[in-house]
C-alpha cells in the first residue's frame, strides 16, 4: 500500500522539482494562508510565525487597510512605469517617508523595488555627489546578492562562484562588542574600533578616494550585531570631516522592529543616506533611498532608477502600512514584544551555557549559541537542532550569524502576548530537551 503524502510534502517536492536548488529553503513550512502572526500551511496547521518573511510583516500577515489599499490601486492601474508617467501614490509615499525620516533638513526619496536595489542606488548616489570611487563596509554585513550589494556582503557562503566582484570595496572589522570587546567597557572598545578606522585611512584605502562608508547599525544577517553607540556617533564625526558619505542599511531594522522608525533614531546620529525595504510594504515589493536634498539631487539624469521602481500597487501598500503602523503605535509595540522577548532569553541563557549572549534593540531580538563560552567557538550545531525542533512543533524560526550560530526573532510585532509567550515556550522546552540528550 502506497504511502499518503500530505499536500505539504507534495508542495515541497514540486518546488524541488521546479526551482533551482540555489534558491534558499530555511525549513519545509508551507503557507497557504497568514493573518497576524499565523501562518496557516498546505494542511491547515497553524504555524507561530517568528520569521515574518525575514522581518517583512512587522505589521502582521495581511493588515486589512493594506489589503484594501492594495485592491482599490489594482483596480485603477497596474503599471505605467513613473519614469513615463508620475503618479500620486509614488509621490505621496516619499512625502510621507521624508517627513517621517528627516536626514538632517530638506529630505528626498527614491523609489525601488528591493533592498539590494536601494543599496546599489544609495552607492551611485554616494559616487556621484562625492566624484570618488572607494566604500568601506563591514565584516559580517548584509547588503543583498546584486553585484554591489554582494560585494558589501561579508559571509563567503553567500558569494561562492560569483566573482569577480564590485572594485574599490574595502572591509573593517564591525564593531562586535560580544566577539571583540574582551572585558573593555563598551566606550573604551568603541574608541579602540575608531582608532582602527582611522589607521585605515592610513594603510588600507586613500581617504581622498573613498565616497561612502555603508553599516547596519544592528546587523540582520549577520547575527543582530548592534554597533556601540560611542562607535556610529565618532563614524558620524569621521565622515563629516572627511566629506565621505554615511549609508545606514535599515531595511531589516527599519519600520518599528528596534521599537522606533528606525535603529539610528535610538543613538541620535543622521546619516547622509539611508536603504530601506522589508517592513516598508508588508510584503509587496517595495524599497528606499532616503537622503538630504542636495545630496540626492547630485546624481545625473537616468542614472539611478529602473523600470519597476515605486510599482504603484506596492506604493499604495506602503503608505496604507505607513499609516497603519502610526494608527497602531507599532514603535510602542517594538518596544514591548522585545521587552517579552529579551526577558525569556535571558532567563534560558542563565539555564544552559551554550547560550554565549543574549542581545538586542526593541523586538530585534537574538541568542547566539558558543561552545565552552567562546565567542570565538561557535555552535552551529545546537542551534540549527532548535530550529528543527521548533519546527516540528509548528513554530517558525530562522538562524542568523556568519556561523549560523544565532537563533533571531523576526515576528510580527501585532503579535499577542498569548502567541507569543507561547512560541517562546516551545523553543525554552526544546533547547532544555536538546541540551538534556547532548
Amino acid at each position: 500500500m502506497t504511502e499518503q503524502i500530505t499536500k505539504s510534502e507534495a508542495l515541497i517536492a514540486r518546488r524541488l522539482a521546479a526551482i533551482p536548488k540555489g534558491v534558499g529553503m530555511f525549513n519545509h513550512a508551507t503557507a497557504a494562508s497568514a493573518s497576524g502572526a499565523i501562518i496557516t500551511d498546505s494542511d491547515g496547521r497553524t504555524l507561530i510565525d517568528f520569521a515574518g518573511g525575514i522581518g517583512v510583516v512587522n505589521a502582521g500577515h495581511c493588515p486589512p487597510p493594506v489589503v484594501k489599499a492594495i485592491q482599490e490601486q489594482a483596480a485603477k492601474f497596474l503599471h505605467v512605469s513613473f519614469n513615463v508617467a508620475s503618479y500620486e501614490p509614488y509621490i505621496a509615499l516619499c512625502e510621507k517617508l521624508n517627513a517621517l525620516l528627516p536626514h538632517g533638513g530638506p529630505t528626498k526619496t527614491m523609489l525601488v523595488s528591493t533592498g539590494a536595489e536601494a543599496v546599489e542606488n544609495a552607492i551611485k548616489i554616494a559616487k556621484q555627489a562625492t566624484g570618488r570611487q572607494g566604500v568601506l563596509c563591514f565584516t559580517d554585513a548584509f547588503h543583498g546578492r546584486t553585484m554591489m550589494a554582494m560585494t558589501l556582503t561579508s559571509k563567503v557562503g553567500y558569494k561562492i562562484g560569483c566573482g569577480p566582484f564590485a572594485p574599490e570595496v574595502y572591509r573593517l572589522q564591525y564593531p562586535n562588542v560580544y566577539r571583540y570587546a574582551k572585558g573593555r567597557s563598551e566606550e573604551e572598545f568603541a574608541q579602540a574600533e575608531l582608532a582602527r578606522l582611522e589607521g585605515a585611512i592610513q594603510d588600507t584605502v586613500d581617504v581622498n578616494n573613498l565616497a561612502a562608508v555603508i553599516i547596519e547599525v544592528v546587523q540582520g544577517e549577520g547575527g543582530f550585531n548592534v554597533a556601540p553607540a560611542a562607535y556610529l556617533k565618532g563614524l558620524r564625526e569621521f565622515c563629516t570631516a572627511h566629506g565621505i558619505m554615511l549609508i545606514f542599511d535599515e531595511v531589516q531594522s527599519g519600520f518599528g522592529r528596534t521599537g522606533a522608525w528606525s535603529a539610528y533614531e535610538h543613538f541620535g546620529v543622521t546619516p547622509d543616506l539611508s536603504t530601506w525595504a522589508k517592513s516598508l510594504g508588508s510584503g509587496m515589493p517595495v524599497g528606499a533611498v532616503i537622503g538630504r536634498a542636495e545630496i540626492m539631487d547630485m546624481a545625473g539624469p537616468s542614472t539611478i532608477g529602473g523600470t519597476y521602481i515605486g510599482n504603484p500597487v506596492s506604493c499604495a501598500a506602503a503608505l496604507a502600512t505607513v499609516n497603519y503602523m502610526e494608527e497602531i503605535h507599532i514603535n510602542a509595540k517594538g518596544r514591548h514584544v522585545g521587552e517579552v522577548i529579551i526577558k525569556r532569553f535571558e532567563k534560558m541563557k542563565a539555564k544552559h551555557a551554550c547560550i554565549g549572549d543574549v542581545r538586542g534593540l526593541g523586538a530585534m531580538c537574538a541568542m547566539e549559541f558558543v561552545k565552552n563560552n567562546d565567542p570565538g567557538q561557535p555552535d552551529g550545531e545546537i542551534c540549527t537542532a532548535l530550529m528543527n525542533a521548533c519546527s516540528k512543533r509548528d513554530l517558525i524560526l530562522i538562524t542568523a550569524g556568519t556561523n549560523k550560530n544565532v537563533i533571531r526573532v523576526l515576528s510580527p510585532l501585532v503579535i499577542d502576548d498569548a502567541t507569543l509567550n507561547k512560541g517562546l515556550d516551545i523553543m525554552e522546552e526544546e533547547l532544555d530537551r536538546i541540551v538534556a540528550e547532548v
